[in-house]
């Protein structure tokens, strides 16, 4: 028995090493080209003290944003049961739409920014069959009022939905895969130019039709992607670098290099065929406390100008070939109202 428990430690300690080395030692190759977007976030504008449709319209007129990750707000859309307003919504998708822009809606229970998941009052004491109903009902409606809209490019459909993250319920695979099989069912068909294809209509040259890709999201960090790549089209990512860390009650620097991630992406390409991008890129501080409270020589500990331009270097030579940027309305924040416009200068330079 001592025998095969040694064995065993052996082979153990040598697949051990032989995983470290393969996903931190060696030479990640970047990337030919690189599409570079932002996230954006009204509620977040607001949390900041900025006016949320000046500060969109500056990322499109100023930085000339072409890519965009926004995120829907249930709180806000329904905010009286059965009771939807869409015109900010719709508002960020027309203009989005009239300066050529794509993006990414992020739809679903769980969305970007603190608390995560932004349930209505109204909505907080159903029970969970109750308000999984409206969940898939928030859904449908977001899916029929924007499926023809040339600006959408992908549905993302849920936030990290297999991180526990946030004020949020136990997550439920099987409402993701109702949410993922919803939204499949509404999106219409489109060829390759974008006309909604008829039933049995065939497409010419060859070219096939296809519904826009769902991304699903998960931690780039903690994470080694297979949940996402079984449930999405296209797996997004987050990549953080340095950051408060709660469990600690202190700051690091996450030590994974770019062939960290660049290994990963190519395992899942090469076992489900799935393209990963980030959808994360952090370009923002993270401190002990929400950055609305944060003072600024805090936050200056996670990112500057300098920190800024290291994430931006250290996201090239990871070989992904997508990055939305986490942070485009703090940016503003400094420049417009702590008159430090260094960051959002820098970022002209991708876009």
């Amino acid at each position: 028995m001592k025998k095969i428990l040694k064995h065993f430690l052996i082979v153990l300690i040598f697949l051990f090493s032989v995983a470290i080395g393969y996903f931190f030692i060696g030479f990640s190759k970047p990337a030919d080209q690189i599409s570079w977007g932002v996230n954006f976030s009204q509620k977040h504008a607001e949390n900041l003290g900025l006016d949320w449709k000046e500060t969109y319209l500056a990322l499109f007129d100023d930085l000339r944003v072409k890519n965009f990750k926004v995120a829907t707000y249930w709180d806000l859309i329904e905010p009286a049961q059965g009771e939807y307003n869409f015109g900010d919504l719709d508002w960020q998708i027309e203009k989005a739409q009239e300066r050529g822009a794509e993006i990414i809606l992020v739809i679903g229970m769980k969305t970007p920014r603190w608390p995560e998941c932004h349930i209505p009052k109204w909505a907080e004491n159903l029970n969970k069959e109750e308000q999984q109903e409206k969940v898939l009902k928030l859904i449908e409606n977001i899916v029929l009022r924007y499926q023809w809209s040339d600006a959408i490019k992908y549905w993302q459909v849920e936030n990290e939905p297999f991180f526990p993250f946030g004020e949020c319920p136990d997550f439920d695979k099987e409402l993701l895969k109702k949410e993922i099989d919803l939204v499949k069912s509404l999106d219409p068909v489109r060829d390759y130019e974008g006309r909604e294809k008829a039933q049995g209509e065939q497409i010419s040259n060859g070219v096939n039709s296809q519904k826009r890709p769902i991304i699903i999201s998960e931690s780039g960090e903690f994470s080694f992607w297979i949940q996402a790549a079984r449930y999405g089209d296209i797996v997004g990512v987050t990549m953080y670098r340095k950051v408060w860390f709660q469990e600690l009650h202190s700051y690091i620097s996450y030590p994974f290099p770019p062939i960290f991630y660049q290994r990963k992406a190519q395992l899942i390409n090469k076992i489900f065929g799935k393209e990963v991008i980030c959808v994360e890129l952090q370009v923002e501080p993270w401190g002990p406390e929400l950055l609305y409270t944060l003072p600024l020589e805090e936050q200056e500990k996670t990112m500057n100008l300098k920190q800024f331009q290291k994430n931006i270097e250290f996201a090239k030579k990871t070989g992904l070939k997508e990055f939305y940027l986490w942070g485009a309305e703090w940016w503003y924040w400094m420049k417009t109202k702590q008159n430090q416009p260094e960051i959002w200068e820098e970022a002209k330079k991708l876009f």
